[in-house]
């Protein structure tokens, strides 16, 4: 099960722990986007610092719309206790968590400033 917090701007965020190629840990907090298809989107220097492998580019389609072509990389997360490897999306802003990586789960919000979040796998 994974915990997080709503917070003042209701964003519901929850801690992800991103392993780079170098076995390098960086636990960051991330936004969940329900609007976001993907796996996980990071800022470029969190992709630079986690020294992640570039594998392509792929153009989206943002919420607003419009389409930009972003850069692909491959890390491991761990992930209510396991390892999973997923694709990041490198886009600047905060990290986002989408909906790939929330497949097969149930995700609970108490959607009040400071409201618990609770991301925990459907049996």
């Amino acid at each position: 099960m994974i915990r997080g917090r709503v917070t003042i701007h209701l964003e519901a965020t929850i801690q992800v722990e991103v392993v780079g190629p170098e076995q390098r840990l960086e636990a960051i907090e991330a936004v969940i986007d329900t609007g976001f298809n993907g796996f996980l989107t990071l800022p470029s220097h969190l992709v630079h610092a986690l020294q992640l492998l570039f594998v392509g580019h792929r153009r989206v389609q943002l919420g607003d719309g419009s389409s930009v072509v972003l850069d692909l990389y491959l890390a491991s997360l761990v992930w209510n206790g396991e390892v999973r490897e997923v694709v990041v999306l490198q886009a600047e802003g905060g990290p986002l968590v989408g909906m790939s990586l929330l497949q097969g789960h149930r995700v609970i919000l108490h959607v009040i400033d400071n409201g618990e979040v609770i991301v925990d796998a459907v049996p």
